[in-house]
């Protein structure tokens, strides 16, 4: 009787074929047995390895969106110090700056466990297909000649969403925030994925491609800082001054109208400048987001008052006319300055 050869009647790589065949040297049940049990089998590996891989990458992304919710600065209510209706405001705003970054966050996971889901889908169908004998030769030559077209026709596309992600994931800024990108300053109207639009003081709106930002800054995250630079003339008493200063700020913070947005004691950190007309001194106060214009105007309202009050010189520039006597000529000893 003619003996079958394993070798013969299965592929070299079907192990199963092989060892069903060696049990029972039948050659029809050899060759059924890789199509009823080895390639459900392979396929069902390949659908367990996708599930495996799906649930890991999700789980890294729903920790990437807990990190992102969490925002990149998380300064706290109890780190100012606040009590009352301060420590109530502020706390409204965190949470309105909180809802805000975790509705934002939660759009992006999704997306990305979206996109996740779609590129193991196809590399995983890619695969199933070649398990059931199909060419998928001209399936990866085609995915690859698109990726190409991709890749040399819409990298400025494909820069600007990769920016808006990750733009998005930190936080970096959003709807109502003050920022200056360099080409353009203002306020922030719409964030999406390519474009950011915002208008200036002017009113002219900007619409800015994710991927030309090269740096942002950001106005009114979490807190800001009115810079008050204001001159005295050489002739004053600067320790005198700075007690002024000091005094008005101080008094500008304990103000009920301005209780929750200064947010800290105000600081006179003393001399910052000696100008041609005067000396510059400078007063730092931290004030809640986008509230630092309204302070810097109204500080320098009451030192304006006070100092008319105290009667400290604010300089300005001056012209000094110089007279001559037209009958008795050019004489230095008969002229005389006077000043304006």
């Amino acid at each position: 009787m003619f003996a079958f050869d394993a070798s013969q009647s299965c592929d070299s790589s079907d192990a199963l074929c092989k060892m069903v065949f060696s049990w029972t040297h039948n050659q029809t049940l050899a060759n059924a047995s890789d199509l009823l049990i080895g390639k459900p089998l392979a396929i069902a590996w390949l659908l367990l390895l996708f599930f495996v891989v799906r649930w890991l990458l999700q789980r890294l992304v729903d920790r990437l969106v807990a990190r992102a919710e969490d925002g990149v600065l998380s300064d706290k209510v109890s780190r100012f110090g606040l009590r009352g209706k301060a420590a109530k405001e502020m706390t409204a705003r965190d949470l309105a700056a909180s809802t805000r970054r975790v509705q934002r966050a939660k759009t992006m996971g999704d997306l990305l466990k979206s996109i996740i889901t779609g590129l193991l889908l196809a590399i995983f169908g890619t695969m199933i297909l070649s398990e059931l004998g199909v060419n998928i030769a001209p399936i990866i030559a085609s995915a690859g000649i698109v990726g190409l077209a991709l890749g040399f026709g819409a990298q400025s596309l494909v820069k600007d969403f990769l920016s808006g992600i990750f733009m998005i994931f930190e936080d970096q800024y959003g709807v109502g925030d003050v920022i200056d990108v360099g080409e353009a300053s203002g306020t922030v109207e719409a964030v999406s994925l390519r474009v950011t639009r915002l208008r200036d003081l002017s009113g002219t709106v900007w619409y800015v491609p994710n991927g030309a930002i090269v740096r942002v800054g950001n106005m009114s995250q979490n807190w800001s800082r009115a810079v008050v630079d204001v001159s005295v003339g050489y002739h004053e008493d600067l320790a005198r001054v700075k007690r002024v200063l000091q005094e008005v700020s101080h008094d500008l913070w304990e103000d009920d109208e301005f209780r929750g947005i200064i947010i800290e004691e105000p600081e006179v950190t003393g001399v910052e400048a000696l100008a041609a007309d005067g000396v510059t001194l400078r007063v730092l106060l931290k004030t809640a987001p986008m509230e630092q214009w309204g302070v810097a105007r109204a500080l320098r309202q009451r030192v304006k008052a006070r100092f008319d009050h105290e009667g400290i010189e604010i300089p300005f520039p001056q012209r000094v006319v110089w007279h001559r006597d037209e009958q008795t000529g050019p004489s230095p000893a008969g002229e005389e300055p006077v000043g304006n």
